[in-house]
C-alpha cells in the first residue's frame, strides 16, 4: 500500500462514526433539539449572574458601649475564636459605638453554607462562655449571615397610596406582603414609608427620686408583668390539662396599672413615675411616587428563581387583590419591574438566532448552493440549544452575560462549517472522489486546526 493510499484511508474517528451511522445521527439531534428547547424555556431568567462570596458576616448590637469596649469584649473574642476555622483566608472587622462587624472570607474549597454553619458553631461555642457580655440582663447575640447580590436587590416596588391615614395603608402593604412572601421564587417583600408601633415609657427622673425607684425597677417591672407562663399540669376527672398564666398585655395603657415598687403596704405604680404612649418608631425608612408619600413593597427574589416567573405571579395577586379585598379608592401601582428588561433581552436573542439564520443562508446561497448554506446555517440553533442544555445542566440562569455570550458567539459558528463545505467541494473536482470519503479526508486535515481555531478563541476571550 502505497503512502498516498494511506493518507486517504486515514480517518478521523468520532467524525467518521458520524458520518457512517447517519440514522443515530438524526437521533441525537432530535434530542439535543428538544433538551435544548426544553431548556430555554425552563431556565431560571434574571438580569445579572448570580455571585456567590465567601465570605460569612458576624454582627453584633451592644448598646452603650465605646468603640474600644465594643474591641475588647466582643470584637477581639471573635476574631480568635473563628482563626481556627480551616479554609478562612482573611478576617477583618469594625468596631464602632454600639456596634461590631466581623468579615471571615474563605476559599473557594468551600460552599457559602458550608461556610456559614462553622462561623455559627463557633459563634455559638464563644457566646455560650460566662465571660461573654449580656445586655437586660440576657447574651448579646451575634447575628450570623451571607450577603448575594441577586438576593439584595428588588425586582420591582409596589406602591400603595390613598386617602387613608399611614397605619391603615401599611395594613393593606401586610397582607400583600403576607401573599407576596409565600410565592416561592420570592425571598422576602420589605415595607418601606410605614414605621412599625411601639410603645414608650418615659420616665419622670424627678419622680422616680422622689419614690426612690430605679431604671431597673422600672425594666423589672415591665418584663415580669408582661409575660405569660406555663403553671404546669392539671389532672381531673382522669384527664391532664395544661395551666398556662397569661400575662401580656393588650393595649399600652395596662402598662399604667403595673407595680414598680412595693413598700410597707404602700404601692407605686408606673403610671406615678412615668407616662405612656403608643407611637410609631422614629422614621429610617422614607418611600415616594412622583414626589408624594407611598407605602412601598421592595420585592426581592431568591437567588437562581425565575425573576420573570416570580414577576408574574406578584401581578397576578396584586390584581386579585385590587379586585376584590382592596377598596376602590385605593391606588396600587407597580413600578422598577425588572422583568420586561429581562424578557426583551431573551427576545432579542431570539431575533438574532433568526436573523443570523437568515443572513447566513442568504450570503452562502450565492456561493455554495442553497442545500449547502442550509447545512452551515443548522450549526447556529443546534450550537445554541446544545449550548443552552450545558448551562442548564450546570445550574446556570438565563442572564446578561449569558446572552452576551451567545450573541456574540453567533458569527463564530459558521466558519467551520463553511471551511468543511469548501474544502469538500475543491477536492470534489480535483480527486473526483465520493462525497463520504472526501468528508473523511477532509475532517483528518482539518479537524486538528479547526479545533486549535476554537480553542484558541477561547483563551482570548477569557482573558
Amino acid at each position: 500500500m502505497t503512502k498516498k493510499k494511506k493518507n486517504v484511508d486515514k480517518e478521523f474517528g468520532l467524525s467518521s462514526w458520524a458520518i457512517n451511522n447517519k440514522t443515530t445521527m438524526y437521533v441525537l439531534i432530535a434530542v439535543f433539539f428538544y433538551i435544548g428547547v426544553t431548556a430555554f424555556f425552563s431556565m431560571p431568567r434574571e438580569n445579572f449572574p448570580e455571585v456567590n462570596e465567601t465570605k460569612i458576616y458576624v454582627s453584633s448590637v451592644f448598646p452603650g458601649n465605646t468603640a474600644e469596649d465594643i474591641e475588647k469584649l466582643i470584637t477581639d473574642p471573635l476574631e480568635d475564636k473563628l482563626k481556627s476555622i480551616s479554609n478562612v483566608v482573611e478576617i477583618t472587622s469594625t468596631s464602632q459605638e454600639d456596634y461590631s462587624m466581623v468579615i471571615v472570607e474563605f476559599d473557594e474549597n468551600i460552599t457559602v453554607e458550608q461556610a456559614k454553619q462553622k462561623v455559627k458553631d463557633e459563634v455559638d461555642t464563644e457566646t455560650s462562655s460566662e465571660d461573654w457580655p449580656t445586655f437586660n440582663e440576657a447574651k448579646v447575640e451575634p447575628d450570623v449571615f451571607d450577603l448575594s447580590l441577586s438576593e439584595e436587590m428588588p425586582i420591582l416596588n409596589i406602591n400603595i397610596s390613598g386617602d387613608y391615614p399611614v397605619e391603615k395603608l401599611k395594613e393593606y402593604a401586610e397582607y400583600l406582603q403576607d401573599e407576596i412572601e409565600d410565592v416561592q421564587e420570592i425571598k422576602k417583600a420589605d415595607i418601606r414609608g410605614a414605621q412599625d408601633k411601639e410603645v414608650e415609657v418615659a420616665v419622670d427622673i424627678y419622680k422616680m427620686m422622689a419614690a426612690q425607684v430605679t431604671f431597673n425597677d422600672v425594666i423589672s417591672a415591665i418584663k415580669s408583668g408582661n409575660v405569660t407562663m406555663s403553671a404546669g399540669n392539671l389532672i381531673a376527672s382522669g384527664q391532664r390539662r395544661t395551666i398556662r398564666i397569661l400575662g401580656e398585655i393588650d393595649t399600652p395603657s395596662e402598662l399604667e396599672n403595673f407595680v414598680v415598687k412595693s413598700e410597707n403596704g404602700h404601692a407605686i405604680y408606673l403610671k406615678d413615675v412615668a407616662s405612656i404612649a403608643f407611637k410609631e418608631e422614629d422614621k429610617t425608612t422614607f418611600a415616594r411616587e412622583f414626589g408624594a408619600p407611598v407605602v412601598m413593597l421592595d420585592v426581592k427574589k431568591r437567588a437562581g428563581k425565575n425573576m420573570v416567573a416570580a414577576a408574574e405571579q406578584i401581578q397576578t395577586i396584586v390584581k386579585d387583590a385590587v379586585e376584590n379585598v382592596f377598596p376602590l379608592d385605593l391606588k396600587v401601582t407597580i413600578t422598577n419591574d425588572q422583568s420586561p428588561k429581562t424578557i426583551g433581552q431573551v427576545d432579542d436573542l431570539v431575533n438574532n438566532i433568526i436573523f443570523g439564520i437568515i443572513l447566513v443562508v442568504t450570503v452562502l446561497m450565492f456561493f455554495l448552493g442553497f442545500k449547502n448554506a442550509l447545512f452551515v446555517g443548522f450549526a447556529i440553533p443546534m450550537s445554541m440549544f446544545m449550548s443552552l442544555m450545558i448551562l442548564n445542566l450546570l445550574g446556570h440562569s438565563l442572564n446578561t452575560m449569558v446572552l452576551f455570550g451567545l450573541i456574540m458567539g453567533l458569527g463564530m459558528l459558521v466558519d467551520n462549517g463553511i471551511v468543511v463545505v469548501e474544502n469538500v467541494y475543491r477536492l470534489m473536482d480535483e480527486e473526483g472522489m465520493s462525497v463520504l470519503k472526501l468528508q473523511k479526508k477532509v475532517l483528518v486535515k482539518l479537524h486538528f486546526l479547526l479545533l486549535f481555531l476554537q480553542l484558541l478563541r477561547l483563551l482570548l476571550l477569557s482573558l
